[in-house]
């Protein structure tokens, strides 16, 4: 009970969130860290998994290696990256290690989203005379986007929680708090820093279910308006087991 009193007392002293090194600046980088690694993280995933989903080519084989992947620490691939040629480019190897952990979870969904699609559904479209790239953005990706927004979700997450070893080679972000605490044998602040990603976390995941809900919710207006098919119902507990 005693590191709990104390862990809230650091958690509620003023000067611990202000400056350089509080709470409300390594937010702020953790933050921007987590961002940059999501977005460059999709640019690559998903493009390449929904045009392997649409083909069926190549696809299992991209899944597999990218799952293949995440057998290799995280902390492991920073180390070496600091330590390479890149170490001298600020927080880059951070980005690399970060993105290259995202991509599985991301990859797999959106492909396995994408070929789940009904392909009567996927025939259906093509007879009508859309193009490839009119199936894609009208029939298949609306179809599979429950999965790959639990791909994006998971992938948010694992970044936001996996973020805190940039302190370990000297990055920001609020593994800081949790690093500066061992250094300084400081319990109370090495459980508030642990909190704090933990709540960040939640936070992120919690707002992905709204984003996911609302996203939902006009798909399934646009469906009954005619825009688009509906999703296929059997489409959406596949989206745990996927991830």
């Amino acid at each position: 009970m005693d590191v709990v009193s104390r862990t809230w007392t650091w958690l509620s002293t003023g000067s611990h969130w202000s400056g350089a090194d509080g709470v409300w600046h390594r937010l702020a980088e953790h933050l921007q860290l987590t961002v940059v690694c999501l977005v460059l993280s999709c640019a690559i995933a998903l493009p390449l998994a929904i045009v392997l989903g649409h083909t069926g080519r190549g696809g299992a084989l991209a899944v597999n290696l990218s799952n293949a992947g995440r057998a290799v620490p995280t902390f492991a691939v920073l180390v070496l990256l600091t330590l390479g040629p890149l170490g001298t480019y600020d927080s880059w190897p951070t980005v690399i290690a970060l993105v290259l952990f995202a991509i599985p979870p991301l990859l797999t969904n959106a492909y396995v989203g994408m070929r789940e699609v009904d392909r009567d559904v996927v025939e259906a479209a093509r007879g009508m005379g859309m193009s490839g790239r009119q199936v894609i953005g009208r029939v298949e990706l609306p179809l599979a986007m429950p999965l790959v927004m639990t791909g994006v979700r998971s992938a948010a997450v694992q970044v936001v929680a996996t973020v805190s070893i940039a302190a370990m080679v000297g990055g920001g972000g609020l593994g800081r708090i949790i690093t500066a605490g061992f250094r300084l044998t400081d319990t109370p602040q090495v459980v508030a820093g642990a909190l704090l990603v933990a709540a960040l976390a939640l936070v992120v995941e919690g707002a992905f279910v709204a984003l996911e809900r609302w996203m939902s919710r006009q798909r399934r207006r646009r469906a009954r308006a005619g825009r688009i098919p509906d999703a296929p119902a059997e489409a959406l507990p596949a989206a745990g087991s996927a991830a």
